[in-house]
């Protein structure tokens, strides 16, 4: 079980923006303990389906190394890379941390995408999160458990990129309009040889087409 000091660090407003224009990124570090971080690893590991990742690339459907598992409300499907998934039942840890990051964004979740990374060989390329299911007046808050990786801003227009490393236990809030105007990474490297998971909660539209 996890400790009851869980995000029990101060939060709020006190992240600094680390985008120069066009959007918002607060970055929150050691919200979890190591502790926590570890035991929570394994109740994900255990209480979700993991499966690989599947995309559209060219016309061709390619499998990935790197895993996903997608937890939401009912009817909260979602599609991209051509794929669609559809969630998973909420398990009581993920309620837990749901509701924290509710408070801290105050805005409401319905669905989180989990990303299982092996190692630095398993990374996702650049992209934004503004598929049409997605509300685009909602941050997204992402989660980091586990290695520590690097993670990128890349500007859509201008091509300036702004970087940083994400740390286990650490949560990253990117609020509206920053998916319009940045893609971002999470880059491969030869150095992380342990497992990384993200977890990113986000508000879907049931009601787009």
């Amino acid at each position: 079980m996890m400790q009851s000091t869980l995000f029990e660090s101060p939060l709020g407003d006190s992240a600094a923006n680390i985008l120069p224009k066009d959007g918002g990124a607060r970055y929150y570090p050691k919200v979890l303990t190591e502790h926590d971080c570890k035991a929570m690893m394994g109740q994900l590991q255990n209480s979700l389906k993991w499966e690989a990742e599947q995309l559209m690339m060219f016309g061709k459907l390619v499998t990935t190394r790197r895993k996903v598992a997608w937890v939401a409300d009912p009817l909260c499907n979602y599609t991209y890379s051509g794929v669609k998934k559809i969630p998973q039942a909420w398990t009581s840890e993920l309620v837990l941390i749901k509701e924290r990051l509710e408070e801290i964004s105050q805005t409401e979740f319905n669905s989180c995408l989990l990303n299982f990374y092996h190692d630095g060989d398993d990374g996702m390329g650049w992209h934004s999160d503004d598929e049409e299911e997605l509300d685009p007046a909602s941050p997204i808050a992402s989660l980091s458990l586990g290695a520590q990786r690097k993670f990128a801003f890349r500007h859509k227009k201008d091509k300036g990129t702004i970087s940083l490393f994400l740390e286990s236990g650490s949560v990253l809030i990117m609020h509206p309009p920053t998916q319009k105007y940045w893609q971002h990474a999470l880059l491969k490297t030869k150095k992380v040889s342990d497992i990384r998971m993200n977890l990113t909660f986000r508000k879907i539209n049931t009601h787009a087409k």
